[in-house]
């Protein structure tokens, strides 16, 4: 059975900088979900998702925005923007698992309210002509709360259901709970998508055994602490290329570049950068060890230093 993968969103990480360069220097990915658009108090769209959005930026790749709201005049206007741009498809998020989303009754806050989900969607497939795809949890607190969804999510004519198999509530904690997704899978009309803690090809090839309907696979945390992933996983390999750190590198200096272009000063890219070495530095051969150099480095100079040095420690571990 054919398969696709998909890169699932992570707010502040796979914007368009990151897509192209993971694209560009890694491939592997069939499929981008743009980070979500969510609204403040005015109805406008932020500088950054517009940015994001723009189809100039995104020539090269298959991008399907998403939006986070519980208000059907939010979601309504974003479904007339993302039009406007081209787009044919919005992705609603029912799965961010943050408190202070969850506690406003949005992402996976918003599961248990099958009255709200139910008139949001009812409006926009009345009034657009908009395909809508779900990103979910299984729930806020208990795994009950997506099966129960399911009977009004049945009405509409959504083109799939991605579902990350953890609580709301869980946030990134405790295993995925494959056993919760099973029963999704036992009672769904729509097309599921698997989504959780595919960050290795063995775990891959685990959940596609385990999961034996199941064709398409999100990949979210994953292929942030490893853009190498979905090509290692099409090439159906556990093996690096042979200059892996080369082209890692290559990738790294490209979407710095870029960031810091855009970014006003050294404290913002080196937040930036930060929050992305937490995740790349789980490939590497010594975690914290790397972090915390990257963290130690207090300027631009020092921090290209740090680089090449773990650049140059990683070779050296590879040789050996």
């Amino acid at each position: 059975m054919s398969y696709t993968l998909l890169s699932s969103p992570l707010q502040g990480f796979t914007d368009a900088t990151f897509r192209n360069a993971q694209q560009k220097f890694f491939g592997g990915i069939d499929t981008y979900y743009a980070p979500y658009i969510r609204f403040n108090r005015k109805m406008i769209i932020k500088g950054s998702y517009q940015r994001d959005l723009n189809p100039e930026v995104n020539t090269n790749l298959e991008l399907i925005p998403q939006v986070m709201t519980a208000d059907v005049e939010h979601f309504l206007f974003v479904i007339k923007y993302i039009q406007s741009l081209g787009y044919k498809e919005l992705n609603w998020n029912l799965g961010c698992p943050y408190p202070m989303v969850t506690n406003s009754g949005m992402g996976s806050g918003l599961i248990c309210n099958a009255e709200k989900i139910d008139h949001i969607l009812d409006r926009a497939h009345s009034e657009t002509n908009v395909t809508i795809s779900m990103k979910m949890r299984l729930g806020y607190e208990n795994s009950s709360e997506i099966l129960d969804a399911f009977a009004i999510l049945d009405k509409y004519p959504l083109k799939n259901i991605a579902i990350h198999a953890r609580l709301g509530k869980q946030l990134y904690k405790g295993g995925v709970d494959l056993e919760a997704f099973q029963k999704c899978i036992d009672v769904a009309k729509h097309t599921l998508y698997y989504n959780g803690d595919i960050t290795t090809v063995a775990q891959f090839k685990a959940m596609r055994e385990r999961f034996p309907s199941i064709e398409h696979f999100m990949i979210g945390r994953g292929l942030i602490a490893d853009p190498f992933l979905p090509s290692m996983i099409k090439a159906d390999t556990t093996e690096y290329p042979v200059k892996r750190w080369d082209i890692f590198r290559e990738f790294h200096d490209t979407i710095y570049q870029q960031y810091d272009a855009v970014l006003s000063g050294p404290t913002p890219i080196k937040m930036k950068m930060l929050g992305f070495w937490e995740f790349f530095s789980q490939s590497t051969h010594n975690p914290q060890k790397v972090y915390k150099a990257i963290k130690k480095a207090g300027n631009p100079m020092k921090y290209r230093q740090a680089v090449g040095e773990i650049m140059a420690a990683q070779k050296r571990n590879v040789t050996r």
